[in-house]
């Protein structure tokens, strides 16, 4: 199968468990210092994909056939790849493993051997910062014209590959300023960790339907101003979304009506139907969706660490309502997997989980499950936590298969 390198930026588990979930034949070859995942798959691999996305930052795919080249031979490697362009040739190279001495004469070999076959060259990022993923979209080092090559090196594995797609981040910069309604009061969902949540979703559909389904019916019952459902319309799938607030409802509204105008996309193509509800009273709906993707109140706005006091009361409304949600989904909403994000206070002796929440998921029937190649959290839990290394409050992302 065909090997790719995914660079897997600052939360290394999360963005692997993103690639298995949405690779059903993904193998991991090799993982070089929880930076950049080598893996195969059959499926078709280029910036289309990556834009549905949220943990990768790049794709690369392999050049050398599987070959080990030398470091003499890579400078032919980029000839190769950027034969055929015209004008003068835009090239980077990304490294791994490789000292920067070593860097900074590997990019004089390319400008050397590019100049003997004719071809004038400009080069951008260095070997002490490689090209920004805007600079690879605006100087076109993913089409015929340029090229980045991608090198990773360590005492047990060598890769090189070429970047075939990369973050497109003016268009995440837009989606999350430039949206009519924000709320600053609550936490604000990244639109990648949105994302990231949509293909946990898709992976579990799929594992519950036994097949893998061309769109999906999404349902978020704690909506707020609409991140889910935004990026669930940007794959054209069907949307549920309710919230208890209805200032959060008609945020909502306006932001889904928003990514429809500007992205053009149909009614037909991606339904959606926002409506005020308590996400601990019984759902009425006509259809079962396939997969909740949600995530639950985070509590109140930190300014500091809490103390293990302090954390005790959020923890306790936090499990209470976990509680009566769970019950709610179980009763009304059988059969249907929950992918949903619970609070973690990070307080000054330990950190604060919902213990009880996941004791009564599995009590109501649920199993706690994770895509393959992935390893838990903490033995204990079988889950995976996305938090910053100063954020007080964590999120603690659990995926909920029904029995």
């Amino acid at each position: 199968m065909p090997s790719y390198a995914a660079f897997v930026g600052h939360q290394p588990t999360l963005s692997t468990t993103e690639l298995s979930a949405r690779l059903p034949d993904m193998k991991i070859v090799h993982n070089f210092e929880n930076q950049f995942v080598v893996f195969s798959t059959e499926q078709k691999i280029d910036q289309a994909f990556l834009q549905t996305l949220g943990g990768t930052v790049l794709l690369a795919r392999e050049v050398t056939g599987g070959a080990t080249a030398t470091f003499a031979q890579i400078p032919t490697l980029l000839v190769n790849e950027t034969e055929g362009s015209k004008g003068k040739v835009t090239f980077a190279l990304r490294f791994l493993g490789l000292h920067r001495s070593k860097g900074r004469e590997l990019y004089r070999m390319c400008k050397d051997l590019l100049k003997q076959n004719g071809k004038s060259s400009r080069y951008v990022g260095n070997e002490n910062q490689p090209a920004q993923t805007i600079q690879l979209h605006d100087e076109g080092l993913m089409e015929k014209s340029g090229c980045e090559l991608v090198i990773l090196k360590d005492k047990h594995y060598q890769w090189i590959g070429r970047t075939v797609a990369a973050q497109n981040v003016k268009a995440y910069t837009m989606r999350d300023m430039e949206k009519p309604v924000r709320d600053v009061t609550v936490g604000l969902l990244p639109p990648k960790l949105a994302q990231m949540m949509l293909n946990f979703g898709w992976y579990m559909a799929n594992a519950k339907a036994g097949k893998q389904l061309k769109t999906l019916t999404i349902f978020d019952p704690f909506c707020g101003t609409g991140v889910i459902p935004m990026e669930a319309m940007l794959l054209r799938w069907n949307i549920l979304a309710s919230d208890v607030s209805l200032k959060a409802v008609n945020g909502c509204t306006k932001n889904i009506e928003w990514v429809r105008k500007t992205y053009k996309i149909l009614k037909k193509d991606s339904e959606a139907t926002i409506w005020k509800q308590d996400a601990t009273k019984p759902f009425e709906l006509k259809e079962l969706p396939d997969v909740i993707v949600t995530e639950g109140s985070l509590g109140p706005a930190l300014m500091q660490r809490p103390t293990l006091k302090e954390s005790e009361s959020m923890l306790k409304e936090a499990e209470r309502l976990e509680k009566e949600f769970l019950e709610n989904c179980a009763a009304t909403l059988p059969g249907v997997p929950v992918v949903m994000m619970w609070p973690v206070w990070y307080t000054q002796k330990r950190p604060q989980f919902l213990d009880k929440a996941l004791k009564i998921a599995t009590d109501l029937g649920y199993t706690p499950v994770l895509p393959p190649h992935i390893s838990p959290a903490s033995p204990e839990r079988f889950t995976l936590i996305y938090r910053r290394p100063d954020q007080y409050v964590g999120r603690e992302i659990v995926l909920l298969m029904p029995k």
